[in-house]
């Protein structure tokens, strides 16, 4: 099993920036991909990123230049950099892991989830 925990959310003007972090913990996510999804209110679950063990990360084209996806196998970490934050980022952003690609049914590990607001 693993476990996941966000954390970084929060409440932010538009044009700010936030910094979400995603802890694994449990077995050994090597050679497993981890990913970023978000859910904005009354949205269907949307791809924003995944992360390779090897360091390779893919970005969600329509975020690209303003988030970025890293991954830290020595610490188990994945975080997200969202900078130029916007009022359509407003979600519940998701790290996951386990899966493949951007289709979010193919992940059977999840976090709970961490609230991002973006309003004046």
């Amino acid at each position: 099993q693993v476990q996941l925990v966000e954390s970084g959310g929060g409440l932010v003007q538009p044009g700010g920036s936030l910094r979400l972090s995603c802890v694994a913990s449990g077995r050994t996510l090597r050679n497993n991909i981890m990913a970023w999804f978000r859910q904005g209110p009354g949205k269907e679950r949307e791809f924003v990123a995944t992360l390779h063990w090897t360091g390779g990360s893919s970005v969600r084209d329509s975020l690209k230049g303003r988030f970025t996806a890293s991954r830290h196998n020595a610490n188990n970490t994945a975080t997200l950099q969202i900078n130029n934050l916007k009022p359509e980022d407003t979600a519940v952003y998701y790290c996951a892991a386990g899966g493949a690609g951007y289709n979010w049914r193919s992940y059977p590990y999840w976090g709970q989830g961490t609230q991002v607001t973006v309003s004046s």
